[in-house]
């Protein structure tokens, strides 16, 4: 269970009381990139009540930063306005390799004072409070896999980032002898991130040169969603800092295995007190709430799959054979289907969802999984075929997943499902980035291209 939290006026008597000169600030964009900036102690005074302005451009944008021409919120037609962003005291941190300065997330509201509806961060409170009505506290946890290449960020643009060196060689998953190898910086992941506020329960290696996983500790919802996006932006300055390209890509290599993000995930009755998901008079350990809540994803997944697979890049870790899921299926302690259940005690009963990758946004993959799941409880869902055994991606008789971007938008576009779940203006917002994502992808003239076609064609 998550830890209790000081009060707001602790908090700021607590920054009062340091003598705090500076404040770092900052807000997602659609891709889960970290956006902020660093304020003065009394600019921050002045903004707690009333909030701040920060320009619009920052949900009109790629993760590229290249403007979106299809796009209704913001664009050169109104002329990137500020939109109200109000900083969210309870995410209070201090960033401990920039001499403990004092960090804060915030979110946005829209021009009636609401909660702005394409805002991953708002959108996550939105589901949450659906799931607080309904009389559930929901709590997850995202793990994460990643790579850790040598900074070489000068060489990556001028070789077309084709010149790529891991930490470490070999596949040596579980290692602590590759784990010793960079023993300042592995140890520094798991200290440093505690003292952010990023507890993790358990960090190695994976299998492939240079592959670290980390699970972070579970928590309730919107706190894990806060952690996962400063795990994944403090692991990117810790690595700096000791001359490491950390990359969260999905699929890094065509020859390597992918890298997930998995989201763990349980529903707890209102008071935190009791795991919903857990019946121990039922043989699987799993109660039918938990197995309505699987029926709600399976049956959702392909008409919001892009908020857990939100790159071109993302699909080509999705492919048989690579430790991720392909098929819509679901299974007791299986790593070869979309869902795994995993049935214990009344404390740790949960739901793994596998699809997610390493590079989704964590508030929107966290509410895609909890609003998912709250539809199957809400239509009492039942699951539609027994529990996968042995080979999940030879089990089709469910469906598969679509099979990239652009498939995979289309099918959420043009659902009335996703507008249910997350309302209209996000759904028009978030499709129209996925298929600028597509488009610019599109166009490229690719190595591939060139090394198939040129010569011979």
């Amino acid at each position: 269970m998550s830890p209790q939290k000081i009060t707001d006026t602790e908090i700021l008597r607590q920054l009062a009381e340091q003598n705090i000169e500076k404040v770092k600030i900052a807000v997602t964009d659609l891709d889960g990139v970290l956006r902020g900036k660093m304020i003065s102690y009394e600019k921050f005074c002045s903004i707690i009540e009333k909030g701040f302005g920060f320009c619009n451009v920052i949900f009109g944008w790629d993760a590229a930063d290249a403007a979106y021409d299809n796009v209704q919120y913001t664009g050169w037609h109104t002329g990137y306005p500020d939109a109200t962003a109000i900083i969210d005291l309870q995410s209070f941190r201090q960033v401990p390799w920039e001499n403990d300065t004092p960090f804060f997330l915030a979110d946005f509201r829209d021009g009636g004072g609401k909660d702005l509806a394409i805002c991953p961060r708002s959108l996550l409170k939105k589901i949450i409070s659906e799931a607080d009505s309904a009389g559930y506290a929901p709590f997850a946890a995202q793990e994460f896999e990643w790579f850790n290449l040598v900074d070489n960020t000068s060489e990556l643009y001028a070789t077309k980032f084709r010149e790529t060196h891991p930490i470490t060689p070999g596949m040596f998953g579980y290692s602590l002898q590759r784990a010793a190898g960079r023993s300042s910086y592995f140890n520094d992941l798991f200290d440093q991130l505690k003292r952010f506020g990023v507890p993790l329960e358990g960090l190695h290696t994976e299998t492939g040169p240079g592959v670290y996983e980390a699970a972070i500790t579970y928590s309730e919802a919107l706190e894990a969603a806060d952690r996962a996006v400063l795990f994944k932006a403090g692991v990117k300055q810790i690595a700096q800092l000791h001359g490491i390209l950390a990359t969260f890509m999905a699929k890094y290599s065509e020859s390597l295995p992918g890298c997930s993000g998995h989201v763990h995930q349980s529903l707890w009755t209102a008071d935190k007190k009791q795991n919903l998901f857990f019946d121990k008079k039922r043989s699987s350990g799993i109660s039918t709430l938990m197995e309505s809540y699987m029926a709600g994803q399976l049956y959702c997944m392909p008409y919001i799959l892009p908020m857990f697979a939100p790159t071109v890049n993302s699909y080509k870790r999705l492919v048989e054979g690579a430790w991720a899921p392909t098929t819509l299926t679901w299974a007791i302690d299986n790593r070869t289907t979309a869902l795994r259940a995993l049935p214990g005690s009344s404390s740790s009963t949960r739901l793994e969802t596998r699809v997610v990758g390493s590079d989704s946004n964590p508030y929107l993959a966290i509410a895609g999984c909890l609003a998912a799941g709250l539809y199957g409880i809400k239509n009492k869902l039942k699951l539609k075929t027994a529990a996968t055994v042995g080979n999940g991606y030879a089990d089709t008789k469910n469906g598969i997943l679509p099979a990239n971007l652009w498939e995979a938008t289309q099918q959420m576009k043009q659902s009335a499902l996703p507008a249910e779940l997350f309302g209209n203006d996000f759904v028009a917002h978030f499709t129209a980035t996925r298929e600028w994502e597509w488009r610019q992808f599109s166009k490229v003239v690719t190595d591939w291209e060139l090394k198939r076609y040129l010569e011979i064609i």
